[in-house]
């Protein structure tokens, strides 16, 4: 016996993205001075090398809390300041064949500090330690480059007990209270509990201009 059978069907497909934070939350965090302040300065900044041609390096930090059970809530934007005055000295050291290395500068450090984001911090206000996991260890972050111009570093923190987190660092060394602060930016709180992790991703660009 000999036939054809013929067959036909349909398939469809939907991107399902993770959950924001919320609109509270998103309000109290995009309406901070330090969050405007920052999104026009970088904005102006890249303006700024496109018509002189002038380089100049901004940032960006971005969050997703992973909770304990899987679920995911996607914080997006978190801050975009501040390179620090010790991390552009750390820069132009390695740069003159000191012993210091600027691919070390991938460690993500988080805290519990409200203080504004200055050039001239040099470590987190109050960063976490024992509610990390491992105690006292930054996550070391994985580079990538989205752009020519641009670092992408992706680091992941895990909590063993309740914290507000408001604070993050990228940081030359794994050991939390030391090493050298490249970039540090504060944003409203996410709050995690043992179990939790968050995600930080952070990306730098270097604009030289049009």
């Amino acid at each position: 016996m000999q036939g054809n059978l013929g067959m036909s069907g349909n398939l469809t497909a939907r991107k399902i993205k993770a959950p924001g934070p919320g609109l509270r939350w998103k309000l109290a965090n995009t309406l901070r001075w330090s969050f405007v302040w920052g999104w026009l300065v970088n904005w102006l900044a890249h303006l700024f090398s496109k018509v002189t041609g002038i380089p100049t390096i901004t940032s960006m930090l971005e969050g997703r809390l992973i909770r304990a059970d899987g679920t995911v809530v996607n914080y997006g934007v978190l801050s975009r300041r501040v390179v620090t005055d010790a991390g552009v000295a750390f820069l132009v050291d390695d740069w003159d064949n000191s012993a210091t290395d600027i691919t070390d500068l991938h460690f993500h450090g988080c805290g519990t500090g409200t203080n504004a984001e200055a050039a001239g911090d040099t470590a987190l206000q109050t960063e976490s330690t024992t509610a990390l996991n491992p105690d006292s260890t930054r996550a070391t972050g994985t580079e990538s480059q989205p752009a020519a111009n641009q670092l992408r570093t992706i680091g992941t923190l895990t909590f063993d007990a309740s914290a507000a987190v408001t604070e993050h660092g990228i940081f030359s060394q794994a050991a939390t209270g030391g090493g050298t602060l490249w970039d540090r930016s504060v944003f409203s709180a996410i709050n995690v509990v043992s179990g939790d992790s968050i995600q930080f991703t952070y990306t730098c660009t270097v604009s030289s201009g049009s």
